[in-house]
């Protein structure tokens, strides 16, 4: 367990890494066009697994908020990711998605009394303009249906992001079994959506089952988990801000396992964005230990007596 800043940054900055395979793993292993039943293997098995490890059920109120969180970062995530990466020319999902820390600093502001500096917002666009340097090609029309779901889901993230951190966790649960509950929700939204828009599940032979098996177990479950844990000790705008290191791994893994070639705009790009994601980190105070109730000793005289609050934030 690590207790150092720095280690803990480390280890949360592991999730946004390992996504950044994701879309090598697809193209190269995965049947094509299948983007819900792929979201469906990486939540449902990833969740359900997480749940066996921890034997650990949402009591009370936290039913509804494992429900809400598991839509914002898991279920309505990822179909919304999916359809504006089919959507939109080139990178522009990812640049899209870059403007999280932004979202996540205003949401901040109003849901955790985190107020942004000027020094957040400046850093947040420049991450967002060096992702665009690196994922950005020669652009087509821009869809508004997909422009549309990259913002959503990005909103939607951010969203959980800040909830996550809002909401805490209850007493003796730890990390594990609150990302199991998210994950295995999020599945399960999933899973009618992905039946009715892309039918029966496709037959998948040893490369396809052995790409799902990394994509649930070390791209979600664990990723998750540490993506979540993060979120339980530092700040809402620090875990945001380990955000670009996916598009950022993603670029590298182009280049070093499919041979895609990196120009020089890129190279800039991603030295600005990752310098950003560096000073995201410097001066921002992680939390004491690890939030595990609602709002106040009220509240937390309302979680053990199971009684359902109505706030909408944590």
């Amino acid at each position: 367990m690590a207790s150092s800043r720095p280690a803990l940054i480390a280890l949360t900055a592991l999730a946004p890494v390992s996504w950044g395979t994701t879309y090598a793993v697809t193209t190269e292993f995965l049947p094509a066009d299948r983007p819900l039943f792929t979201g469906l293997m990486r939540a449902l098995p990833a969740g359900l697994l997480l749940l066996a490890l921890a034997r650990v059920l949402p009591r009370g109120a936290w039913w509804w908020k494992a429900a809400v969180l598991g839509a914002l970062n898991i279920g309505a995530f990822f179909p919304l990711l999916f359809l504006s990466a089919y959507r939109l020319p080139g990178g522009m999902a990812a640049v899209v998605g870059s403007a999280g820390p932004l979202f996540v600093a205003g949401l901040a502001a109003l849901l955790l009394g985190q107020r942004p500096t000027v020094r957040t917002l400046l850093t947040g666009a420049v991450a967002a303009f060096g992702v665009s340097l690196v994922v950005l090609r020669a652009a087509g029309a821009l869809d508004a249906l997909g422009l549309l779901a990259a913002l959503a889901a990005t909103v939607s993230m951010s969203a959980g992001t800040v909830l996550t951190q809002r909401w805490g966790r209850p007493a003796g649960v730890g990390p594990l079994a609150l990302t199991g509950w998210q994950l295995t929700a999020g599945g399960l939204l999933i899973a009618p959506l992905a039946f009715l828009v892309e039918g029966a599940p496709p037959a998948l032979d040893g490369r396809a089952a052995g790409g799902y098996l990394y994509l649930a177990v070390a791209n979600t479950a664990v990723a998750y988990w540490l993506w979540f844990r993060g979120i339980g000790r530092l700040t809402a705008t620090q875990v945001t801000f380990l955000g670009p290191l996916s598009p950022l791994t993603a670029a590298v893994v182009g280049w070093a396992a499919l041979g895609q070639a990196l120009t020089p705009v890129q190279l800039v790009g991603m030295g600005l964005a990752f310098g950003a994601t560096v000073a995201g980190q410097i001066g921002a105070r992680s939390k004491a230990a690890p939030r595990t109730f609602g709002f106040s000793e009220e509240k937390r005289r309302k979680d053990s007596m199971d009684v359902t609050d109505g706030a909408l934030r944590r």
